[in-house]
């Protein structure tokens, strides 16, 4: 998805080495893994560590506060990690773990944690103890709802609950007063609560491949929201968008609507349609500065006929840039040659002299002004270095930036 990328990047080096040590220890049946689970919760505090994948020890010992233990098909978190409380970030992606060691609380610095891609069935109590959480990804899991103690994680920005089974919104995010990103998409929502504008502090929602047959009327009292993803649903038509003030971003793709959703000129939307829609207020924004464009140069000729004496102050500035940027080249190519430091002084003050002298003469033969010409009214004075004649023909090209959505985890059935 959108944040998994990122957090991939460490996990590429050594990938391989990975999976032959993962197929040597060969994988057992699902029955006898959870029967071995069962004894394990029992005599958790005598069990053996486990032998460690090739790598993990050098990552324990490393001092970094960032650990990632993604993708090494643990059944559970090594118990080194849970002594290294210097960790700031913990991430144990796609793994096997169906819970996590209580003494996962003494990581008390920890600000990241990742547990998407698992077997969890509920959030761990312990984890609703890591009170200086700001981020916490539980997608592709099996969750259903969410604990009470949710609410202990009074610092919490993000939190990523996408692929799971939620069939209602969990409320508890209610009493989380900093939650900024909630990626709740991929799940079985139909209806949001009608009083979900309690969350002020949300700026960006993500709703996609829920089961909404309508567009969620409280989502228009949610004045603050940057970010909503309604991709893959199954709404036929949006209300006026233009009531959201903040929105910046608005996904609708993959709904059976008839036409683009009506949003203020600053949105971006994503779906059908929406390119012809970008494009028309493209036109009117370029149409709108040619106008403004227009106006300026016509007040500024009114201007310079009415005073000719700025005419010849920007002649003068010409004049002298030319001259110095002459004088500057002169200098380049006399620094180039190596000479002993006390020739500098007194000999530089010559040369200027000179170069000031061939800059004249350079300027009046090259750019050959003449006095009754309007050329340099347009007030923006730019000297690029070389001569003036290809300024103006730079054509300015916009490119939009093409935003790509990717959903991961789509392998959930859908009844």
């Amino acid at each position: 998805g959108m944040g998994n990328s990122s957090r991939k990047e460490a996990q590429d080096e050594g990938g391989e080495e990975k999976e032959k040590k993962v197929k040597e220890k060969g994988d057992g049946g699902e029955e006898e893994e959870e029967a071995a689970e069962k004894e394990e919760e029992e005599e958790e505090e005598v069990v053996e560590d486990e032998e460690l994948p090739l790598g993990v020890d050098e990552l324990l010992a490393s001092g970094d506060p960032v650990l990632d233990l993604s993708y090494y098909k643990f059944r559970r978190l090594p118990r080194q990690v849970l002594d290294l409380e210097y960790l700031e970030k913990l991430y144990v992606c796609g793994n096997r773990l169906r819970d996590i060691p209580k003494g996962i609380t003494r990581l008390q610095g920890l600000r990241t944690l990742a547990l998407d891609f698992n077997k969890l069935d509920d959030v761990p109590l312990c984890v609703c103890q890591l009170t200086n959480l700001t981020c916490l990804y539980l997608g592709s899991n099996r969750l259903m709802s969410l604990p009470p103690e949710v609410r202990n994680l009074q610092n919490l920005r993000c939190l990523w609950v996408e692929s799971n089974y939620f069939q209602r919104f969990p409320k508890q995010l209610y009493d989380l007063p900093n939650l900024r990103s909630l990626q709740i998409g991929d799940n079985r929502l139909r209806t949001l609560p009608s009083d979900l504008w309690r969350m002020e502090s949300l700026r960006g929602l993500w709703l996609y491949g829920n089961r909404f047959q309508e567009f969620p009327r409280v989502l228009l009292k949610m004045e603050h929201l940057e970010i909503l993803d309604m991709d893959r649903n199954r709404i036929s038509e949006f209300p006026n968008l233009h009531h959201l003030p903040a929105l910046r971003l608005f996904s609708y793709d993959h709904n059976p609507v008839k036409e683009p959703p009506r949003v203020g000129e600053e949105v971006l939307i994503v779906g059908e349609g929406a390119e012809e829609v970008l494009q028309a207020r493209e036109r009117r924004r370029e149409a709108k500065e040619r106008a403004e464009k227009e106006a300026e140069e016509a007040a500024a000729a009114a201007a310079a006929a009415a005073n000719p004496v700025i005419h010849g102050i920007l002649k003068k500035l010409r004049m002298n840039s030319a001259l110095n940027l002459a004088a500057a080249k002169e200098k380049e190519t006399n620094e180039s040659v190596p000479s002993t430091g006390d020739e500098n002084g007194p000999q530089n003050n010559d040369e200027e002299a000179e170069s000031e002298r061939q800059g004249v003469a350079f300027d009046e033969a090259e750019l050959g002004y003449d006095d009754g010409g309007l050329e340099y009214e347009r007030e923006e004075l730019i000297c690029e270095g070389e001569g003036y004649e290809g300024y103006g023909e730079a054509d300015l090209e916009y490119e939009r930036a093409e935003m790509d959505y990717e959903y991961e985890g789509e392998e959930q059935e859908q009844p």
